[in-house]
């Protein structure tokens, strides 16, 4: 899987951009603040349909434009596709594949797929759970893009409860009786466990096939340190036996959550926010017997960070097509090992693109086409 052309209008502070591409290493070159990683971002974008800088849409948008535009040509298996999406502030987004309409953007995920390490994958060591989960979340839906809509149902759901929860805790305050209120809140219930149940499974199995992958990673880009190990905490009691060949039983997490529920309803009604779920799991890391944050170095940290993507980068590549690879202005951050660990991993990728301030800053093993990215210009130098 490879992009051979990339184009952008108004999106971030490119007025338009027009990039061919091909496989193995290209390495876009560019001060800081020319746009180097608006380009990496947009391919990210059509593969993930988020920013890996940005929780919202509309900062992608060039400030004065009513719309963004990215198009890219992604080729997997001698097969092209043609992928445009515009990104509207306040509007839908929209969605072409070979310039027809689709009826939803998330329909064109798993057409490109990506791994990217940038300087704000530190936030997956050091950051909150929430950093995790949407790592964990991110990677499930380029693994499988049906949890793109599995996320966004539990995330309906999970409102909507909420809304329920903070009514009911007005009224109980307030001493004010709402029989229909717990009810209602039944039927919640009901559907934040089925839809939470699936979200939580495809996590499971997601860290079973991980955990191998990310403790090898680890070890070739920190043998000196502690061994690193991941693991998934569910708030609530899980049936035990699954793993990468035993599938997650979808009906008995479900069970689990409703549970859960139950046992913290009181809490959930003192509180008006809903207590049990998967959003409210966290993914562990650890070294050796330490938890990883609050614990590592800051090179233990990078090194965890990375082993993450490369984990990542190495599950999807043996499950199908092989990931375009994305290094976001990294290698300056990384000392001699991290570096050769990583180039040794990224000169095989099918393609890599790469972004760096200082051209000496990119490991040899990585030379291939050079773009010079300055003054509003992308223009290949070699």
């Amino acid at each position: 899987m490879h992009v051979r052309h990339l184009q952008v209008t108004d999106f971030r502070s490119w007025e338009h951009a027009d990039l061919e591409l091909e496989p193995g290493p290209s390495v876009l070159v560019g001060r800081n603040g020319q746009g180097k990683t608006n380009l990496v971002e947009a391919v990210g974008y059509v593969a993930t349909l988020a920013s890996h800088r940005v929780a919202a849409d509309a900062p992608l948008v060039r400030s004065g434009a009513p719309r963004a535009i990215v198009r890219l040509a992604v080729v997997n298996e001698a097969r092209e596709l043609t992928v445009e999406l515009e990104i509207t502030p306040g509007k839908a987004n929209r969605a072409r594949i070979n310039r027809g309409s689709v009826g939803r953007p998330r329909d064109v995920l798993g057409i490109l797929r990506t791994v990217l390490f940038a300087p704000e994958d530190l936030a997956l060591v050091r950051g909150d759970p929430g950093e995790r989960r949407k790592f964990l979340d991110d990677l499930l839906v380029q693994r499988a893009p049906r949890y793109a809509g599995v996320r966004a149902d539990y995330d309906k759901v999970l409102k909507q409860r909420n809304a329920l929860l903070k009514s009911a805790a007005v009224n109980r305050r307030s001493r004010r009786a709402d029989p229909d209120a717990l009810s209602t809140l039944d039927v919640w219930d009901g559907h934040l466990a089925a839809h939470g149940a699936q979200l939580l499974a495809g996590r499971l199995d997601l860290v079973a096939g991980l955990r191998p992958e990310v403790a090898a990673a680890y070890a070739s880009v920190a043998p000196e340190s502690a061994p690193a190990r991941i693991a998934y905490r569910a708030g609530v009691e899980l049936p035990g036996g699954y793993g990468v060949d035993v599938p997650a039983d979808v009906t008995a997490v479900s069970e689990a959550l409703l549970a859960g529920l139950a046992e913290r309803r009181d809490q959930e009604l003192e509180r008006g926010v809903s207590l049990v779920g998967p959003h409210r799991d966290e993914l562990e890391l650890r070294l050796g017997e330490l938890p990883a944050k609050g614990y590592a170095s800051h090179g233990e940290s990078w090194s965890f960070a990375l082993a993450l993507r490369l984990g990542s980068y190495e599950l999807l590549r043996a499950e199908g097509s092989e990931p375009v690879l994305v290094l976001d202005d990294v290698f300056a951050e990384l000392d001699r090992l991290r570096r050769e660990r990583l180039a040794e991993t990224a000169v095989r990728a099918e393609q890599v693109l790469v972004t760096a301030a200082v051209a000496e800053d990119v490991p040899a093993e990585l030379a291939g086409a050079r773009y010079s990215v300055a003054d509003g210009e992308v223009r290949r130098v070699r």
